[in-house]
């Protein structure tokens, strides 16, 4: 089946399970410079935790694979703002796509970059994107700062074991506005071939060795979908990353990307209509990794 009609297809499935107001976006973008949307696939949106991986893609391109040293790279069975696992683990993330484990990131670029990590992070969306215009949302940067108490406990524990290098504060507003970062569906699945590419960017030129990029998507498989990631594997099987703005990118390595938006979340914080749709459109596109 033709991409646009996969794309046409699933959007149709998805109105039936959408929101009450209708919101859904889609769009699939593949290695090849093609780009097919549907829906609100141009409305922005805040990206939420789908910032983590480019926000891991850039600590490491700009560091290598030093960042494993003070963050892991397993599945977790506890919520994304768990605070158990880390102090069993004594202030070592179980992977870099939990809250704890991006404010460890979000820290390493803060070295690595002179204090702009969510500039940094920023900058390679709108490099990615194509589009420069692409800022954060400062009302809901604004409420998550009033809502941070959870993260500030992550925060301080990690500290407590010596795996911050920075104030607290400064991590958590850097992981904040990162989270704030506005896109559409179309903004993050062009953004998201510099996976499908193996770490080649939009420019042409190699920001990510091709094993590092393996190595971010694997996460991606594995714990991008937060104590769901299990599951979400078995049902979509494709590389994602999930976001409590409603957002999901999933990558189809050396084929494409696919991103959805759909408000309304399950218990694991991942979008209902989203994981829906992906999973429809793994099966019409034939894009799973399996």
């Amino acid at each position: 089946m033709k991409l646009d009609v996969v794309v046409e297809t699933v959007y149709a499935a998805a109105q039936l399970i959408a929101a009450p107001d209708r919101r859904f976006g889609l769009a699939a973008a593949t290695v090849d410079g093609r780009v097919h949307g549907a829906g609100q696939w141009r409305e922005p949106f805040a990206i939420q935790s789908i910032a983590k991986v480019f926000a891991l893609a850039q600590v490491i391109a700009l560091d290598g694979d030093k960042v494993w040293a003070r963050v892991g790279r397993r599945p977790s069975s506890r919520p994304y703002n768990a605070i158990s696992e880390l102090d069993t683990e004594r202030g070592i993330p179980r992977n870099p796509l939990l809250n704890s484990g991006a404010l460890v990131v979000v820290d390493r670029l803060l070295e690595l970059t002179g204090g702009q990590s969510c500039h940094s992070v920023l900058d390679l969306i709108r490099a990615e994107s194509a589009n420069p215009a692409l800022d954060v949302d400062p009302a809901v940067a604004r409420a998550e700062h009033e809502r941070a108490e959870r993260n500030t406990a992550i925060a301080h524990l990690i500290a407590a074991y010596g795996n911050l290098h920075h104030p607290v504060d400064a991590v958590l507003t850097h992981y904040i506005w990162q989270c704030a970062i506005a896109a559409s569906c179309h903004d993050l699945a062009q953004a998201g071939l510099l996976l499908a590419r193996g770490g080649v960017g939009a420019d042409g030129r190699r920001l990510l060795a091709p094993q590092d990029t393996r190595r971010i998507n694997a996460t991606m498989l594995t714990c991008g979908a937060y104590d769901a990631s299990a599951d979400i594997a078995h049902r979509v099987g494709l590389p994602l990353k999930s976001g409590v703005g409603g957002g999901i990118l999933a990558v189809a390595p050396r084929v494409g990307t696919v991103c959805v938006w759909g408000p309304g979340l399950d218990s694991s914080g991942n979008s209902v209509s989203g994981m829906l749709a992906l999973e429809h459109f793994a099966s019409l596109s034939g894009w799973s990794v399996f």
